[in-house]
């Protein structure tokens, strides 16, 4: 029985971190977006990549 003095004001401590480290995720923003991270992937990004130069090109049209 002496044992709940202990475990009941631990539980409740540990609680009480659990809600404190859940409400500063929200506040920090960490639940805005759930969605668009897992779409992103579905999308074709090679028209975002930059083009290079053909170095044999340029070095043919200066002579």
């Amino acid at each position: 029985m002496d044992i709940i003095y202990v475990l009941v004001p631990l539980s409740l401590l540990l609680l009480a971190i659990a809600i404190g480290i859940f409400f500063w995720a929200v506040k920090s923003g960490q639940f805005d977006d759930m969605d668009s991270p897992a779409h992103k992937i579905l999308f074709d990004d090679d028209d975002d990549l930059p083009r290079q130069k053909d170095s044999s090109k340029d070095s043919s049209d200066n002579h």
